[in-house]
């Protein structure tokens, strides 16, 4: 059995990026803990307290995933754009976090778990959300603090966003992703080291995804999970990551575990 951690910035990141994958594992009998950085509140004080209580929907999409432990690191949601709020009371935004603090939480983490691979982010952050850029940062520093064997990152085809930017521009459809970033965000396909088929899993990952019902608003989670299971594993059948540590090859790998 093995031990995989995967850690993210906030809730819903988990199954958007890896939650075919991470299901998957399950299934394989490994053991699986996702850590959230974050619990995904964003706002300002005096407004920061919310009604939504994000943890639950992670804790929610990991028990239909099959995950073994679902653990928040305790920062606060950082935000994306130009606004950087101030920090709420007796709380950090986690972009403003001590990496080595950080990092220190998370090696106690995966020490305590013997985790054999972590699965992290890019130094990009995929498309620079100041939160998952530190994701990167501290994962990478904790990997060494508690010399876990093995690092690989959640990613996607840069080229897969710009087709999509522009179906949405030629159609005038809202887009997640800020325009200006998709030419740079993720990685491009040649860097890319596993491309995984998660189709067998793709209607765990379309109700793992229902149960972030805050986040249903945003156009993207709202159209994915409105859409018939078949056509949702022919659209999110697919998960990608790259192994900085892994020897270039023409193919791609179909296997997290493959090398």
């Amino acid at each position: 059995m093995v031990t995989v951690v995967a850690f993210h910035a906030h809730p819903d990141d988990e199954v958007i990026l890896t939650g075919g994958t991470l299901a998957r594992v399950v299934a394989e009998g490994h053991h699986v803990v996702v850590v959230s950085a974050t619990d995904g509140i964003v706002g300002e004080p005096p407004d920061f307290e919310a009604t939504v209580d994000r943890m639950a929907e992670l804790r929610a999409s990991a028990a239909v995933l099959g995950v073994h432990r679902v653990v928040n690191l305790g920062y606060a949601d950082s935000g994306y754009g130009p606004v950087f709020f101030a920090d709420p009371p007796g709380r950090t935004r986690f972009a403003r976090a001590d990496t080595e603090e950080a990092a220190q939480r998370l090696a106690d983490l995966l020490r305590q778990e013997r985790a054999d691979l972590l699965i992290s982010y890019e130094a990009n952050g995929g498309y620079g959300h100041r939160d998952h850029v530190k994701v990167h940062e501290v994962g990478e520093r904790a990997a060494q603090l508690a010399t876990t064997p093995r690092v690989i990152y959640a990613t996607m085809p840069r080229e897969l966003l710009v087709r999509g930017l522009r179906v949405a521009q030629r159609l005038r459809l809202p887009y997640f992703y800020d325009p200006e970033v998709v030419p740079i965000a993720y990685s491009p396909k040649a860097s890319i080291t596993h491309r995984i088929n998660v189709r067998p899993f793709a209607k765990t990952k379309k109700r793992a995804m229902a149960q972030h019902r805050s986040q249903m608003p945003r156009f993207a989670p709202r159209l994915l999970a409105l859409l018939p299971s078949s056509v949702f594993a022919l659209v999110a059948g697919r998960e990608w990551f790259v192994d900085p540590a892994a020897a270039h090859m023409t193919q791609w790998r179909r296997d997290i575990f493959d090398r």
